[in-house]
């Protein structure tokens, strides 16, 4: 039978810091960032550690038995995320610096800009997916590999009447076209304009499920259209498109 003195301080605090891995644990749950898990992982390698050295023994046991768990859950949740990184890692291209990116965003809006103002112009349709801080893997599962450096010349092949990414999406992540010819959500909301066809409906449906931005080019009147959280704005011309480029970029840099 436990009693009131057997309850010492030590245990008491060895029981509070439990609680706390434990709470961390189901936080990290909510995390879509690789990047934060490096600082947790040292986290608990520090406080194992300290567990050992001031006898928190029960601390120290639970660390042992769960950090092997711990780190078989980060390999399956993140497993799209390391494959990322591997594969930055083997192109060079892991340790840009911020600097060098935001040097590298003007250009990446010149490309964009040219290649929506042409597919505008040839009444070419166009879905273009700009992801932000929501991953979007789950969608570009259906589509088509590319990882290919983003340039204007390749997003119009890529929607070029014929080609067989015609009609589905490419999703650009950072200064890379990650695939082509994706499958998006529909909206189930009604849309503004009865003539509005399916990319229309997949731009919108995409922007209310992700933080993404979408710029839709129609196919019947080269008009260019742009979602995000679940609004669409129509008629925009190059200098309005321009605006939320560089406004998008410069809130979520690459």
């Amino acid at each position: 039978m436990i009693n009131e003195s057997s309850i010492t301080l030590l245990a008491i605090i060895d029981a509070v810091f439990i609680m706390a891995a434990l709470y961390t644990f189901f936080l990290i749950l909510r995390r879509t960032q690789i990047q934060n898990i490096t600082s947790i992982i040292m986290m608990f390698i520090g406080s194992y550690s300290i567990s050992k050295m001031v006898g928190l023994t029960m601390f120290a046991w639970f660390i042992e038995r769960f950090f092997v768990v711990f780190i078989v859950f980060i390999l399956i949740i993140f497993q799209n995320e390391i494959r990322r990184a591997s594969e930055k890692i083997r192109r060079g291209k892991l340790f840009f610096s911020s600097k060098t990116k935001a040097a590298k965003q003007p250009l990446l809006i010149k490309r964009i800009l040219q290649s929506v103002e042409f597919l505008s112009k040839n009444k070419i349709g166009a879905l273009i997916v700009l992801e932000q801080d929501s991953p979007l893997d789950e969608y570009t599962e259906s589509g088509i590999g590319i990882y290919a450096d983003l340039t204007s010349e390749l997003i119009c092949s890529l929607f070029w009447p014929g080609s067989p990414t015609h009609d589905g999406a490419i999703i650009i992540r950072g200064n890379e076209i990650i695939t082509a010819g994706c499958l998006l959500p529909l909206t189930n909301s009604r849309m503004p304009d009865k003539r509005l066809g399916t990319r229309h409906m997949s731009a919108i449906g995409i922007s209310e499920e992700t933080d993404a931005m979408v710029i839709v080019v129609s196919e019947e009147t080269g008009t260019i259209s742009v979602a995000e959280e679940g609004n669409l704005t129509r008629f925009l011309n190059r200098e309005a498109l321009e605006t939320r480029l560089f406004n998008l970029f410069k809130e979520t840099p690459k």
